[in-house]
């Protein structure tokens, strides 16, 4: 079909961000993350305005989503194949226009790769299906912010869904134009939020002793130390991450959160030496991020399995260290966003077999609810 074929201003306009999405398509190798690299495109391409972006963006993560099925199409075919599938309620015209591509009536048959090395639980083709659709934003309201959170939301006529302190709204939604980040609100995965359990388990095993003694070995941006002050309340907290720009970050979001009683460390996790011991160690480990390829759909095209065994090898080091610092009858909270067994489940028995007992683990099924996908695990060391 050719651009002068489309007489409709809606469609020509689609057929234009189509012809930029193959473009861009046809320049990148899954070396770096998507969003970086099309970033950096539209910075060197100033033509394009924001809505031309968001679409354009929108066409290309449609592509990505469906894996790779459909190898006989071109890339064109399956750019609007891949958009026709992001859902099912088309208008007669949309759905005309789509019949003019030829496009194959099958549903897609290769999103996910190794389906077999999914942990417990998972309905393999739920879960599958998941990846098809983008995942929703998720805000957890902090202590003593609901009322002013949902009143400023109401007001700025941004729609959401509350369920107890957490948030659900469009993933295309500019928040931080309504909301205070951090101090009201910590943008946080709903499956992410529900790990916060066991920090409530945690909580009701540690009762009446003093502030407990938390490192978080993987801190990153701090989510899960944020969740930690919140649910446990006061603590004696250590973070320390590999990277000297995610602790000056990390810093920046605390301040933000009014966390001021930290110890931050620029360390290895695997041979990391905080100089004290825990009574709790949250250990939010590299991994796969398997749960979380429906937000960065590239993955399911270049992601290779060959790296699971070396995110193995780097949780095993990462919890051999850690367990170190553990005070007798410590506790560690073992967390990933992958959904492979290997990375999951393999890495509790080994655990197991070094001398820790399973207090409880959760396969966090986020599939169900437009979320990540993630695994968390209690366990405690030997008194």
């Amino acid at each position: 079909m050719s651009n002068t074929e489309i007489q409709d201003p809606v469609f020509r306009r689609f057929y234009s961000h189509l012809n930029s999405a193959a473009t861009i398509l046809q320049s990148y190798d899954g070396r770096i993350p998507f969003a970086h690299f099309i970033k950096s495109y539209f910075s060197q391409h100033k033509k394009f305005g924001s809505k031309d972006r968001r679409q354009i963006s929108g066409l290309c993560y449609c592509y990505f989503r469906s894996g790779k099925s459909y190898p006989q199409l071109t890339t064109e075919q399956k750019l609007v194949k891949g958009y026709s599938l992001s859902k099912t309620d088309w208008p007669q015209e949309w759905n005309a226009f789509f019949d003019s591509f030829h496009l194959p009536m099958e549903p897609p048959d290769h999103i996910f790769p190794l389906t077999h090395q999914l942990s417990a639980g998972i309905d393999p083709d739920a879960f599958i299906g998941s990846h098809l659709v983008q995942p929703d934003l998720f805000l957890r309201i902090r202590s003593g912010y609901k009322d002013s959170v949902i009143d400023k939301l109401q007001a700025a006529d941004i729609p959401f869904v509350l369920t107890g302190d957490s948030l659900r709204l469009n993933n295309s939604v500019r928040v931080e134009d309504a909301v205070r980040l951090n101090q009201e609100v910590v943008v946080q995965d709903l499956s992410s939020q529900r790990a916060g359990a066991l920090l409530l388990l945690y909580k009701t095993i540690y009762k009446n002793g003093p502030p407990p003694a938390v490192w978080d070995c993987c801190a990153a941006s701090g989510g899960k130390s944020i969740l930690a002050n919140d649910v446990l309340g006061q603590i004696e907290l250590t973070v320390s991450d590999i990277r000297p720009s995610i602790i000056a970050n990390l810093k920046r979001r605390f301040q933000e959160a009014g966390l001021k009683n930290y110890r931050a460390l620029v360390a290895d996790a695997t041979h990391a030496n905080p100089a004290k011991q825990f009574d709790l160690i949250i250990a939010d480990v590299p991994c796969s991020g398997s749960g979380t390829w429906a937000r960065t759909p590239e993955q399911l095209l270049y992601f290779d399995p060959a790296s699971i065994d070396t995110f193995v090898q780097l949780q095993s080091a990462i919890t051999i260290n850690a367990t170190r610092y553990l005070k007798p009858g410590g506790y560690l909270l073992y967390i990933t966003c992958s959904v492979f067994e290997k990375e999951n489940e393999g890495q509790i028995n080994r655990l197991q077999k070094e001398g820790l007992d399973l207090v409880e683990q959760l396969v966090l099924k986020g599939y169900e609810q437009k979320a990540d996908t993630m695994f968390a695990a209690l366990m405690k060391a030997s008194s």
